[in-house]
């Protein structure tokens, strides 16, 4: 059984919801995306709910797949860590995560914006590590396609290596301020990483002190073999795809194994399956809104959503008919959890058209409907049973569906004990129950001072 309460981060990708075409509902905002005023309201909801985060995801480039993409599902957005820097001022105890990729930035530039919000928000920020798989994004980085599957990879855990060194290159006690001498630092205590490896070059030190948090919360969504390897060894937080408790008490017991080869404790990794509420006061009110999301969705989007989550072009293939033969998972260099939810679908032998827009409809995680009990239920019987120690809340309509969880789901769940009414103190880090990683310079030179003096 879980302790403590549940974690529950706010989670938006397209900024009007999670639906893929939100945009087309009739509540959902027009330019006001664009607009800070939107953003700030968003999260006095969220804070007031107090909600452990604020999670806006990314992608760097305009989707425009086969055909339908930019007339329909353009994805333009404001950039996550702009947007989590004002909103660092207009909040005072939410987690906020941005998601940066770790293919086309730089391992110095990324620190340095992490560790400055970091210290911005007293210790609330969170980088959630995306490797980028789609060939748009390659193009706008002079690229012509993505790289590799397992290259990416590979890059993000040196990536997240030097970043981590650089968030040490400051120890803690670094800073001196001693006006008298005119020492500002202690050289002793201010290192260059000098990082030479296969895809990067790092001398450091960082040009900002340590983060309040040491490093600010590493988040990841990778499921595959390689992401689930990455997450075992590096992360903190981990956006899971997990469709039942069966599923998600599974999933624990991989990645506990995974993390003890690391060296890591069970409790040194938070799992958060992601989820679709909505909310209504009845089953029937529940299912109409299911009904009016599902009848946002265009055929020709969905199928070229298909075609990008399979890498095959659909758009000349007959929709009513099956699908052709999909890539082998093991050489796919596109999203392999998508993939493989596609292929879960076609053995099934629903059409090209019946899976492209089931896909678009409900995306990979599942819809969680009903009144606030009945959401509320499922919730707690995922968090008691161990399969999850909280959600990713990934509202379908905003600002409809974020505000109402917010006030009709989290009052049931903090009358249940199941969530905080107020904010502990401390930083993000340690609301979520996680160690404050140890100065890996520091660390070393205390190792060497414990080693005996050996005379001869």
């Amino acid at each position: 059984m879980a302790s403590g309460h549940m974690i529950l981060s706010a989670f938006f990708f397209n900024p009007q919801g999670d639906h893929r075409l939100s945009w087309r509902h009739p509540c959902s905002p027009r330019a006001e995306i664009f607009d800070l005023d939107y953003y700030r309201e968003l999260a006095r909801v969220a804070e007031n709910a107090k909600l452990d985060t604020i999670f806006v995801a990314d992608h760097v480039a305009i989707w425009d797949s086969v055909k339908s993409g930019v007339a329909h599902y353009a994805n333009a957005r404001l950039e996550p860590l702009t947007i989590l820097s004002a909103l660092s001022a207009v909040t005072q105890h939410i987690g906020l995560v941005a998601t940066a990729s770790t293919s086309y930035y730089e391992p110095f530039n990324l620190a340095r914006l992490f560790a400055s919000l970091d210290h911005l928000s007293k210790g609330r920020a969170a980088w959630n590590v995306v490797t980028s798989a789609m060939d748009e994004e390659a193009l706008n980085f002079g690229r012509d396609g993505t790289i590799e599957h397992a290259h990416r990879y590979e890059r993000a855990a040196e990536f997240i290596d030097a970043a981590t060194a650089l968030w040490d290159s400051w120890e803690d006690e670094a800073i001196l301020f001693d006006k008298a001498s005119g020492r500002f630092a202690n050289p002793e205590r201010v290192h260059r990483i000098d990082h030479a490896g296969e895809h990067f070059r790092v001398r450091g030190p960082l040009n900002v002190p340590r983060p309040p948090q040491g490093h600010p919360v590493i988040f990841q969504a990778g499921s595959s073999e390689s992401g689930r390897n990455l997450v075992a060894a590096h992360v903190d937080v981990q956006f899971a795809i997990i469709r039942s408790i069966e599923e998600g008490l599974l999933y624990r017991k991989d990645m506990n194994e995974r993390l003890a080869r690391h060296g890591r404790s069970p409790d040194s990794l938070k799992i958060l399956p992601g989820i679709l509420p909505i909310v209504a006061a009845s089953a029937a009110e529940a299912a109409e809104k299911q009904e009016i999301l599902e009848s946002l969705m265009l055929d020709n989007l969905a199928i070229d959503l298909l075609s990008d989550g399979t890498g095959l072009d659909l758009s000349a293939e007959p929709p009513d008919g099956l699908l052709p033969e999909l890539p082998d998972e093991r050489t796919f260099n596109g999203v392999r959890s998508t993939l493989n939810k596609v292929r879960g679908l076609a053995s099934q032998h629903h059409s090209i058209r019946q899976i492209a827009r089931k896909l678009a409809n409900t995306g990979a995680v599942p819809i969680v409907a009903g009144t606030p009990a009945e959401i509320a239920d499922q919730l707690e019987a995922w968090f008691v049973s161990g399969a999850a120690d909280g959600y990713n809340l990934m509202f379908p309509v905003l600002p409809e569906d974020w505000t109402n969880f917010a006030t009709q789901v989290v009052p049931e769940l903090q009358r249940r004990g199941l969530f905080r009414t107020e904010y502990e103190p401390g930083t993000l880090r340690e609301r979520l129950g996680l160690a404050r990683p140890a100065n890996r310079f520091a660390a070393a030179r205390d190792e060497s001072r414990a080693v005996p003096e050996h005379r001869y």
